[in-house]
């Protein structure tokens, strides 16, 4: 053991001493600190603490690892003496108080000759009560459900999720819930889950919190006013998460996240919470709220259920509906509330307009390109691509579709289907999937219809005549004569290299056939991805070799209008 150099001896003494001032001294495990530390932390850390008796506040503490020696409490302690936490100003005790012994040896050792008394007591009434506060204050949380809504509302929450409305519902596709009671009029929902990975309902508690936030997020802004927008919202929540993300023992961070979808029901995790400008996020529901909650989620889940292929139609319409719904209230008996659930055609297409505009918006800061070939002295050979067909922003992939999935295309009525009597050759269909907006792929399919059908799919060379990039044309041939393009690929990009001859090998595989998926969901969370309800339209069709067109070479070209 060795004592304070002399320095630091001259220094300290240089401080003076405040008489009849005790300080307490220990370092305590942080286990009963345990619900606001990481879960590794557990147990691996201690605090140590030196607390004014006098004044009844801390002056220093450091939190330290559990190997820690006995150093650690005296270079807190000299931190106490010397730059202790406001309001506290440099001074030393003229007495300090331990409870272990070990730590009394110690410090009666190292801090000889600074004239401070120190004594071992049985107790620590100010660090006990210190730290009974901070056990108190992490279990005084409430639960996040009352007792007598948790039961129902998880319920609930699971068969909302077994319906998956967000596969139907766009984000911008707002349901007013009037109920009229507890002191709420109208609730305005919204389905989460083509949005991000993030599946659930939001319950805005007024329409301006609801416009506010959607022209926030709409808007570029940066991540910090995002956040701001975000806190700023009015409303409930339910949201979903995978019981995975509750294992501690799963510290694999560098994993992709999980598409809850893919995951069976079982780790499904539903969460309810409540945004407020004044709150901000809160993780809990106190009973009334869970009752309100709990109605409007009853509600919305009849409503959907009664009226799915209504709200799949192309274009949302006016529908109302009412209900009676039944709740345990606060006083234990079963109520019965009287609820409407409305679609708000208006508004839905108010926000998908807003939504197209910034998408128009991103559009102009593009330049605009048209293909041509080189050889325009001979009209004959004119060849006239057009590039209007497939949006900007769409998801394109070259791909296969296994026939099992194939049958079920077929079957679904909802998906339109162009036949061509194909015998199933090889592992599955190779495909062409375009993913974008729900409207957007309605007028695709609709276009294709009109030019009389999908009759081929090739690719084509092209090059840009400025930067000597060659590309990979995939081109559409409609029913009509017209040609589209699809895709502007990088010709020597590898990983649409390996994709071509993938595809080229699928195709020799079926006989030549293959064909085009038009799904929606490009903004939500099967982005790349689009599942059997995001499926719109196939076309089954021919895949021809560029050479039997006798095109040529496209050269890339600036299109002004």
């Amino acid at each position: 053991m060795s004592i304070l150099p002399q320095t630091t001896q001259r220094r300290l003494k240089k401080i003076p001493i405040i008489p009849g001032v005790v300080w307490e001294g220990d370092r305590r495990s942080l286990l009963g600190m345990k619900t606001t530390m990481e879960p590794d932390s557990e147990g691996s850390e201690e605090c140590v603490i030196w607390v004014d008796g006098s004044e009844g506040f801390v002056r220093a503490m450091d939190v330290v690892s559990v190997d820690a020696g006995p150093e650690a409490i005296v270079r807190t302690f000299l931190r106490a003496i010397e730059t202790p936490h406001r309001p506290a100003k440099p001074a030393r005790p003229q007495k300090i108080v331990v409870r272990n012994k070990e730590i009394h040896f110690f410090l009666r050792g190292v801090l000889q000759n600074l004239d401070i008394d120190i004594e071992l007591i049985p107790e620590l009434p100010l660090i006990d009560e210190l730290f009974r506060g901070f056990e108190e204050m992490n279990h005084s949380r409430p639960p996040a459900l009352p007792a007598t809504q948790e039961a129902s509302l998880k319920k609930i929450a699971l068969e909302l999720w077994q319906e998956a409305p967000w596969y139907v519902l766009a984000d911008y596709d707002i349901l007013s819930i009037k109920i009229n009671q507890w002191g709420v009029d109208t609730l305005y929902a919204c389905v989460m889950g083509m949005l991000g990975r993030e599946y659930g309902v939001i319950l805005y508690r007024s329409l301006d919190s609801l416009k506010q936030f959607r022209m926030a997020a709409l808007e570029k802004k940066s991540l910090e006013q995002l956040e701001k927008a975000f806190l700023s919202q009015d409303c409930w929540f339910l949201s979903y998460e995978s019981m995975m993300d509750l294992d501690p023992d799963d510290d694999d961070d560098e994993e992709e996240p999980i598409d809850l979808a893919s995951l069976p029901l079982s780790e499904i995790r539903p969460v309810f919470g409540s945004v407020h400008p004044y709150e901000g996020i809160r993780p809990y529901l106190d009973e009334e709220e869970a009752i309100v909650v709990n109605v409007a989620l009853q509600s919305l889940l009849r409503f959907y259920r009664n009226t799915h292929s209504e709200l799949a139609e192309e274009t949302l319409q006016l529908i109302s509906k009412r209900f009676r719904v039944s709740v345990m209230s606060q006083s234990q008996t079963q109520e019965t509330i009287s609820t409407t659930v409305s679609t708000l055609p208006e508004l839905s297409s108010e926000f998908l307009a807003i939504l197209e505009q910034v998408e128009d918006d991103d559009d102009d800061d593009e330049y605009d390109f048209e293909f041509d070939d080189d050889d325009d002295d001979d009209d004959e050979n004119t060849f006239s691509l057009r590039e209007d067909l497939i949006p900007d922003n769409s998801f394109l992939s070259l791909g296969m579709i296994t026939w099992d999935i194939h049958e079920q295309i077929k079957t679904r009525p909802q998906i339109y289907y162009q036949s061509q009597n194909i015998s199933q050759k090889g592992d599955g269909m190779p495909i062409i999937m375009v993913q974008t907006t729900r409207p957007k792929a309605k007028e695709i399919i609709q276009r294709i219809q009109m030019g009389g059908g999908l009759k081929a799919i090739f690719f084509n060379p092209g090059e840009d005549p400025f930067t000597d990039v060659t590309y990979d044309l995939g081109i559409l041939q409609l029913g009509n004569g017209e040609f589209y393009l699809f895709g502007e690929f990088i010709g020597d990009e590898p990983e649409h290299m390996k994709a071509r001859k993938n595809w080229d090998n699928r195709c020799q595989k079926s006989k030549g056939y293959c064909g085009l998926i038009i799904a929606m969901g490009v903004t939500g969370s099967s982005r790349g991805n689009p599942q059997l309800t995001d499926m719109l339209a196939l076309f089954e069709t021919q895949f021809m070799k560029s050479e039997d067109l006798e095109i040529g070479v496209l050269q890339l070209l600036p299109h002004f209008d």
